[in-house]
C-alpha cells in the first residue's frame, strides 16, 4: 500500500501523465521507428501531442470525479461530447459508431455498442487504452472487474473487451497499492492478473506472458509472440511485458512498449499508464512532461479523481 497520501498522490498523478505521455510519444514512433530517432524527435519537438487514448481516459476520470460512481450513461456522453469537439484526435470507427447510432436510434450508449461487428460487440483495445482511471479509483474495491466491464460495455460489448479493460484496471490497481522503494514482486503481480481473466484468450496471453518474462526473451522476440495489433489479447500482454520487464525505469518501459511495431500509441498508454501508477510522478522525465500538451489539465484530472475517490481508496 502507499504509504502516506503523498504517495498516493504522486501515483494518481505518475499514472494519467505517465499514460498520456506514452500515447503521445507512441504516436510520434510511428514516424520516428528506432530509438535514436525518437530521442531526436523528441528533443525537437515543442508539444508532445495525445490521441484519442487519453481524450477518451480524460472523460473517463471526467465522468468518475463527476458522478462518484461507474455511471455507463453519463460516461457515454461524456465521451461523445468530447469526440464532438476533438474528433480529429485518431479516434478508430467504433466509438463514433456508437455515438452515431445512440443519438440517431434513441438507444443508449451500451446497447448501441452492442449492435457492432454483427452483434458480436468490439474486442479492440480501445476500453483497456482507457481505463486507467477506473484502475486507480477503484483500486482497493474487490468489484473492480464488474466496474472495469461496466465502463468498456460503452463501447465494447465483446466478452474480451472488457475482460481486456478489466486486466489493465487491476495492472493500475497493484501497482498503486506497491511501494517502489521496495523488491518488485513479478511473479505475485503477474499471478494476480491471470486470476483476474476470464476469457481463454487473455488467460492463454497471460501464460504466456510468465513464460517470455522467466525466459528473459528479448521484446522483439516477445512482441512477435503476443502481438500488438489493435485486439485487446494481441497488445496489452506486449504492454504488461515491457512494464513488467522494465518495473523501475518509466523511460525504458515506454521504450520496450513503443520502438517494436504495432499499435504504438496504445501500447504506449497502457504500459506507461501502469508504470506511472507504479513508480509515482517523480519517475516520469521531468522534460517530455513539460512538452505534453495540456498537462496541467491532466493534473487537475487526476487530483479531482484522487478527491472524489470512494472512502475505502483513502484510508
Amino acid at each position: 500500500m502507499p504509504a502516506d497520501s503523498q504517495d498516493k498522490k504522486s501515483k494518481y498523478l505518475g499514472c494519467l501523465l505517465g499514460g498520456a505521455l506514452g500515447d503521445a510519444i507512441g504516436e510520434l514512433a510511428f514516424r520516428y521507428r528506432d530509438r535514436q530517432s525518437l530521442e531526436a524527435a523528441l528533443a525537437r519537438a515543442e508539444m508532445l501531442r495525445y490521441t484519442d487514448d487519453t481524450a477518451m481516459a480524460l472523460g473517463l476520470a471526467e465522468s468518475l470525479a463527476r458522478r462518484g460512481i461507474l455511471d455507463q450513461e453519463d460516461l457515454g456522453r461524456t465521451f461523445h461530447r468530447n469526440f464532438l469537439k476533438e474528433p480529429w484526435r485518431g479516434y478508430a470507427g467504433g466509438p463514433p459508431t456508437v455515438f452515431q447510432m445512440a443519438q440517431g436510434l434513441g438507444l443508449s450508449y451500451v446497447e448501441a455498442a452492442r449492435l457492432l461487428f454483427g452483434g458480436a460487440g468490439s474486442f479492440g483495445n480501445g476500453a483497456a487504452m482507457r481505463v486507467a482511471p477506473l484502475g486507480l479509483f477503484f483500486y482497493d474495491s474487490p468489484e473492480i472487474y464488474e466496474q472495469a466491464a461496466a465502463s468498456a460495455a460503452v463501447t465494447h460489448a465483446h466478452p474480451l473487451g472488457a475482460d481486456g479493460a478489466a486486466v489493465q484496471a487491476l495492472a493500475v490497481a497493484q501497482a498503486v497499492k506497491l511501494n517502489p522503494r521496495e523488491p518488485f514482486p513479478r511473479e505475485a503481480f503477474l499471478a494476480g492478473l491471470r486470476a483476474c481473466a476470464r476469457t481463454p484468450e487473455m488467460q492463454a496471453k497471460l501464460c504466456l506472458l510468465g513464460d517470455l518474462l522467466a525466459a528473459a526473451t528479448p521484446p522483439a522476440a516477445a512482441a512477435r509472440a503476443l502481438g500488438q495489433s489493435v485486439a485487446v489479447d494481441e497488445s496489452l500482454p506486449f504492454a504488461l511485458f515491457a512494464f513488467l520487464s522494465h518495473p523501475h525505469s518509466y523511460a525504458d518501459c515506454l521504450w520496450d512498449a513503443v520502438l517494436h511495431g504495432g499499435d504504438r500509441d496504445t501500447l504506449g498508454a497502457m504500459a506507461g499508464a501502469v508504470s506511472g501508477a507504479y513508480l509515482g510522478l517523480g519517475a516520469i522525465p521531468r522534460h517530455w512532461l513539460e512538452k505534453l500538451e495540456n498537462h496541467r489539465l491532466i493534473e487537475a484530472a487526476a487530483l479531482a479523481l484522487l478527491a472524489r475517490a470512494p472512502r475505502q481508496n483513502k484510508e
